[in-house]
């Protein structure tokens, strides 16, 4: 990209949706689509005071490149970001709820869809990033109007805390009430199957 790309993007028209940003990689969705919106994400969150973005991203094969491609755009508007890795959005919302520290969060992820498409769920200060914050994000990539900074990058190893708030939830389960059972799971090749291990 050289420096003139740099001033703003257009999203394809279909991939911003009510409540993420979805489209098929490669035909309406790309890594440059993931650095515009790292970058868009970083601003607003900026201007609203915030500046720690949690970003997790599900096991489809194209999740890690756009995650990276996130990364870049996030850091690039002065974002500090927190990769928490490969999980279910579930555990997005735990560490962008529970961590002290995170202001925002970005999952990387497909959902129920097909394979070949892919996208992206936000949540900014405790609360759902939809509707007319997407809009906006669309608004702010397409005018470029994009902070400039040099955000940190740190991994968060956030799994070990996630899985302790789904056991509290069992409440007092008794261990020996189980004996006997054999129970199988099925995460379906998805991203809940290390939570679930």
């Amino acid at each position: 990209m050289g420096p003139a790309a740099h001033l703003s993007h257009l999203f394809d028209p279909s991939v911003i949706r009510e409540y993420d940003i979805r489209g098929v990689v490669g035909r309406t969705l790309g890594s440059r689509d993931a650095w515009a919106l790292g970058r868009s994400f970083a601003s607003m969150l900026c201007r609203a005071g915030g500046h720690r973005v949690a970003v997790g991203y599900d096991g489809r094969l194209s999740s890690p490149e756009l995650k990276d491609a996130l990364v870049r755009g996030l850091m690039a508007s002065g974002a500090d970001v927190i990769e928490i890795g490969l999980g279910p959005s579930p555990m997005l919302y735990f560490a962008e709820a529970s961590e002290q520290d995170i202001d925002g969060g970005v999952q990387v992820t497909g959902s129920h869809n097909p394979a070949d498409h892919n996208g992206f769920k936000l949540v900014q200060q405790g609360r759902p990033f939809f509707g007319a914050d997407l809009t906006e994000l669309g608004r702010v990539a397409a005018a470029g109007e994009w902070l400039e900074g040099n955000g940190c990058h740190e991994h968060r190893d956030i799994l070990p805390r996630y899985v302790n708030r789904l056991i509290a939830d069992l409440g007092d389960l008794d261990p020996a009430a189980l004996a006997g059972l054999r129970i199988g799971w099925d995460a379906g090749n998805g991203a809940a199957g290390p939570v679930i291990e």
